[in-house]
């Protein structure tokens, strides 16, 4: 099996780049002047930048395809700030050539471990019919299995094998220190609906070679799916009617807003909490993420991050020195 050498954290504007990277985007367009041209989103387990084929685009279009792994020789340019692969040549790498650990970002915590603190936190649940739910989840070997590679999102936060459980947990940790510092919290119904409330998330993406949404994503969205897989368990229990009720709707609100996705805004304080924390968890992350993806260290500002309209300040680049040092083993 071929061994990656050159990473995209490590690309700088003028690099000579021949190795291998994922395909996760692919089109054919064409210039002002009619002459095809190929776009590429090319990635690696460090991140992810555009490549342009510019000569003979028709011929290489069609050695690869989307999620295909594939070799080649470039020169890396600055556009707009942030680095480009100006591609000269390339050929598809053979399956049993690829180790998918190259071009998959994975959660940085071991994923066991994290499965087992987000447990213990179900095993806290004082609430028979909660805990007996969050039971039916993770106690079905399919369903704890999708749940520890699924992805958090497509594009915006904690996107890579492990995310969804990272992010649950995270945001479960935060959600149980609101309880020490409210008062009027229900605390196993706040637990239970931060646990639960991505859960179909799972069926919402497809996650083997490259992260897209299921048919079931784009028709239905993870907030019908979950709700859906919570009512089938309790429809099976028994479980009290106001509470299931107030789960619910939980799941329901959890992105606040109308216009982000939820069919209902938060109406009770624990809907209220799991939104907030639950969107402070993942613009962290997506901070985090673009911060930490950006080659330039030249330069104390990321480029301009489309969703949140905004550059992003990195920090002094002597103060990144200083942090990045502390932190070196």
């Amino acid at each position: 099996m071929k061994t990656k050498n050159t990473y995209i954290k490590d690309i700088r504007p003028g690099d000579k780049v021949v190795d291998t990277f994922l395909v996760t985007e692919k089109n054919l367009a064409y210039s002002q002047k009619g002459s095809p041209y190929l776009n590429l989103r090319l990635k690696d387990r460090t991140g992810e930048l555009d490549g342009k084929v510019w000569d003979n685009a028709s011929e290489w279009e069609r050695v690869f395809n989307r999620g295909d792994v594939i070799r080649i020789h470039s020169r890396a340019v600055n556009y707009k700030n942030a680095v480009q692969l100006s591609v000269l040549s390339l050929q598809k790498v053979d399956e049993d050539a690829v180790d998918l650990a190259d071009y998959f970002p994975r959660a940085k915590g071991d994923i066991e471990q994290m499965f087992s603190e987000l447990m213990a936190f179900v095993d806290r649940i004082e609430t028979p019919c909660l805990r007996a739910l969050l039971d039916a989840f993770f106690k079905d070997e399919k369903t704890a299995s999708l749940f520890k590679r699924a992805p958090a999102a497509k594009g915006f936060h904690h996107v890579y094998i492990g995310g969804l459980l990272e992010h649950t947990l995270s945001v479960t940790k935060l959600l149980d220190i609101v309880t020490h510092h409210y008062q009027g919290i229900n605390r196993d119904l706040l637990l239970t609906g931060g646990i639960l409330h991505d859960i179909g998330k799972i069926h919402e993406y497809s996650y083997n070679r490259t992260i897209d949404y299921s048919d079931e994503g784009r028709l239905i969205g993870h907030i019908v799916i979950s709700l859906e897989m919570v009512d089938a368990r309790i429809a099976g229990m028994d479980f009290p009617e106001q509470l299931a009720m107030e789960l619910r709707h939980l799941i329901l609100s959890h992105h606040g807003l109308l216009e982000f996705g939820s069919p209902k805004r938060p109406k009770t304080l624990e809907a209220l909490i799991v939104h907030y924390i639950d969107d402070l968890d993942a613009k962290v992350n997506a901070f985090q993420q673009y911060i930490g993806g950006d080659p330039n260290v030249a330069s104390d500002w990321t480029p301009f991050h489309r969703l949140f309209e905004r550059f992003i300040y990195k920090g002094k680049g002597d103060q990144r020195r200083r942090e990045d040092d502390s932190g070196a083993e």
